[in-house]
């Protein structure tokens, strides 16, 4: 299935295991600051978008869409828009969590409007659930599952030490976090309700 990267301008720790989390085919696009992380990485991108305000130096060589800095929409959903313009409803989102609050929460909630995006930081990978969730990862690693708009019902899972089976999980609780990897995959279930399905990294 063909993949859209999407480098947005948020926090990255270690450049090596964000580029690694690249594949061969994925169509790159930098949204706008994002392009410094590119170059950190060692890759280069496909597009740049956004209003380039934040940018150490625009380059002349990669297809570009500027807009203006008084707008409606984010840099990063603005990409994200893009992505989904030219097919790709497969979307890794690389460095759009990180120290503004607003943006990582923005970010994290417009999952519910790109159900196939993943957002991927140093230690963690967020989903949405609406249906099923496979994860695949190690032994150990930490699975948590939040409600985002409303509680949610039917909460099944398969690989996971703490099982639910049918449950409800309560929004504005916390029943759902750190659940634990039992082998290298697991699988969440819900019968209703929107949530996030959070990977944490043991190693």
């Amino acid at each position: 299935m063909k993949r859209a990267v999407i480098i947005g301008g948020g926090s990255v720790g270690d450049y090596d295991k964000a580029r690694k989390r690249i594949l061969p085919g994925d169509y790159i696009i930098c949204a706008d600051a994002g392009y410094d992380h590119a170059v950190r990485m060692g890759v280069k991108p496909d597009i740049l978008v956004g209003d380039f305000d934040s940018i150490s130096a625009v380059p002349e060589d990669i297809e570009r869409v500027q807009y203006p800095a008084r707008k409606d929409l984010t840099d990063s959903h603005i990409a994200m828009e893009l992505a989904r313009e030219r097919g790709y409803e497969n979307m890794l989102l690389l460095a759009f969590t990180g120290d503004r609050a607003d943006h990582t929460l923005t970010n994290i909630l417009m999952l519910m409007n790109f159900q196939n995006a993943v957002i991927a930081d140093d230690n963690n990978e967020i989903r949405l659930l609406t249906g099923e969730v496979r994860l695949s990862g190690n032994a150990g690693d930490t699975v948590s599952i939040i409600p985002v708009n409303g509680d949610l019902t039917g909460v099944f899972t398969e690989g996971l030490e703490y099982a639910l089976n049918g449950e409800t999980l309560k929004m504005g609780g916390s029943r759902g976090v750190s659940n634990v990897m039992t082998a290298g995959e697991c699988r969440v279930l819900c019968e209703g309700g929107t949530g996030l399905v959070i990977k944490v990294d043991s190693v």
